[in-house]
């Protein structure tokens, strides 16, 4: 399992409650636990969580779906995720599974809980819902994903004229399946009018081993339309937020000495794409 590439939930200070919910939720353990951040492993899946501020809201762009072995399964996750939170899509029968049920948790956190068989090893899998002007581009989306990271490619595809949707365009994507670099995510299309879209409350995160992996993903990332951000952050041209984090920023900035830690800490929050060299010298500095 590739666990270089996990999502990332924006939080207001509630980082630390949410990861030791989330751990009790899915019998999951913290692995990280500072001020900001918080990580979490969920069946051999990293989750990481980031007390941001209030600036982004979390919602149902970005959703969770968790692949259950038994109906029981399912049901167990209901009811821990729907105290204080909101359903969404019913827990019920439908077509595609004997038990489903979507749900936003006490958090804000969209999850879809699915009794059904995995697709490898991964249990958790972020699904994306292109939508408003976006309606439409999740064929085109995933091409564009599989072309960008190495090992990647389209798993499968059902259309809405496969599902016997009446109110979707037919050729529209009702799910589909891809991975980049060997990790899963899932994708669909939506015409519906919904009151949100992709923003920063729900992140991927990318760890690069140099800067030219960083330079490839970060200007093909933002190429066709998409937008530089902050400290590593960008969002592509559908909206979607990824972090292009190079490894070798963690270890700096997790070193022993903290002054050291704390000048490259300072170097990165001026950059837009992380510079390698430049974190380099404000460590020796």
């Amino acid at each position: 399992m590739n666990n270089d590439i996990f999502p990332c939930l924006w939080c207001d200070g509630e980082a630390k409650e949410a990861a030791e919910f989330y751990s009790k939720v899915f019998n999951g353990r913290i692995t990280a636990d500072t001020p900001v951040v918080m990580n979490v492993e969920l069946f051999g899946q990293k989750l990481m969580l980031l007390n941001g501020g209030p600036q982004f809201e979390k919602n149902p762009s970005i959703s969770f779906m968790v692949i259950c072995e038994t109906e029981d399964e399912v049901q167990r996750y209901w009811d821990h995720l729907i105290d204080g939170g909101s359903a969404l899509m019913a827990l019920d029968s439908y077509p595609w599974s004997k038990k489903f049920g979507w749900l936003s948790d006490r958090y804000g956190v969209n999850w879809q809980l699915l009794f059904g068989e995995k697709d490898g090893d991964q249990k958790v899998v972020p699904t994306l819902m292109f939508m408003h002007d976006n309606n439409g581009k999740a064929m085109e989306a995933m091409e564009f994903y599989t072309h960008t990271f190495p090992n990647s490619n389209i798993v499968n595809v059902m259309k809405y004229k496969d599902g016997g949707e009446s109110n979707e365009n037919p050729e529209n994507v009702q799910h589909a399946s891809f991975k980049i670099d060997g990790y899963s995510l899932y994708c669909m299309d939506s015409s519906y009018d919904h009151k949100f879209d992709f923003n920063e409350g729900v992140s991927m995160v990318i760890m690069t081993d140099d800067q030219q992996e960083t330079d490839h993903l970060w200007n093909t990332l933002i190429s066709g339309g998409g937008r530089e951000s902050m400290c590593g952050w960008l969002k592509d041209k559908y909206g979607v937020s990824w972090q292009i984090v190079p490894k070798r920023l963690i270890e700096l900035m997790n070193d022993s000495d903290q002054g050291k830690a704390q000048k490259v800490v300072q170097a990165m929050m001026r950059m837009q794409k992380i510079i390698i060299e430049d974190l380099e010298v404000a460590y020796k500095s």
